[in-house]
């Protein structure tokens, strides 16, 4: 598991995302992708004061599991109720943790 794992994970749950936000025909917001954004810098900026615990959940494949069914629970949701504003906010909150990986990989490799 690890930095692969999360990338699978976050890109099936962003391919969901983007999925939907085309099935409706919704328009992006930015600021709710900037708040995604914000948010996932926010999250992983928590979580690295409690890494090892936070690693140690995340790596049980039930907590991985239920992650991904809640993401695409918020996709039904978004579409259902709010589609601008939570798919646009999911979608930037994916595009940033993806990013973040990609800037973990790149450090480590050097």
């Amino acid at each position: 598991m690890g930095t692969r794992t999360d990338a699978v994970l976050a890109s099936i749950s962003l391919a969901g995302f983007v999925i939907a936000f085309a099935h409706v025909g919704s328009r992006l917001s930015i600021s709710c992708f900037v708040l995604g954004c914000v948010g996932t810098i926010g999250f992983e900026l928590v979580a690295f004061q409690y890494y090892g615990t936070v690693r140690a959940y995340w790596e049980r494949r039930p907590v991985q599991l239920a992650a991904l069914a809640l993401s695409f629970g918020i996709v039904g949701l978004g579409v259902a109720f709010a589609p601008t504003a939570v798919l646009s906010a999911g979608i930037g909150t994916l595009v940033t943790y993806l990013l973040f990986l990609f800037a973990v990989v790149i450090s480590r490799a050097r």
